[in-house]
């Protein structure tokens, strides 16, 4: 079963509503509800994106990360979510000069199980991934973002500075992600 760590976002009645839709077995919680000891009963992760900073957030969703890389649990952290994979394992944010929102073509740039080729993505994001650890691979790239989507050391940990939710070719990226 999937969990799904409500982190906050506008966009998550939308990657519920699609995960329901499709007939995927889902369970999801707000960030203050998640319990470690209840990790190791999903066989993978996503972790939403946010409405505005909160520490407990942060620490919380670092250590679902921590457990999901030592237990090569498949995760897929979507804009905030993937803010917090790439801080939590060495990497930097960057404030933006302003709010990025919207479609955007981004180029995937790397073989991944997830897509290929250009896909048309929706953001909403006002921070950026702007530099990854060496254990990370850049998967895609925009012309506003260098780390579109990134994959922590070969496992099947993912994140996407976009909101797959949003988009068709989006949910075909969800849909690969959930059968892992």
């Amino acid at each position: 079963m999937l969990l799904v760590v409500d982190n906050g976002s506008v966009f998550t009645k939308s990657l519920l509503d699609f995960l329901t839709e499709k007939k995927i077995p889902y369970e999801a919680f707000t960030f203050e509800k998640i319990t470690l000891s209840g990790l190791s009963n999903y066989s993978s992760l996503i972790l939403s994106g946010r409405r505005k900073n909160n520490s407990l957030m942060n620490a919380v969703n670092s250590k679902i990360i921590k457990f999901a890389v030592k237990e090569k649990k498949p995760l897929l952290g979507i804009c905030y979510g993937a803010e917090i994979l790439a801080l939590t394992l060495g990497g930097t944010l960057k404030k933006m000069d302003q709010t990025h929102k919207g479609n955007q073509v981004i180029e995937i740039l790397k073989r991944n199980p997830l897509c290929s080729g250009k896909i048309n993505v929706f953001e909403s994001h006002s921070y950026l991934i702007s530099k990854i650890d060496t254990a990370f691979t850049q998967i895609a790239k925009s012309d506003v973002c260098d780390f579109e989507m990134i994959q922590y050391d070969n496992l099947n940990i993912f994140g996407t500075q976009f909101h797959p939710e949003m988009s068709n070719d989006g949910k075909r990226l969800l849909e690969k992600f959930v059968i892992i």
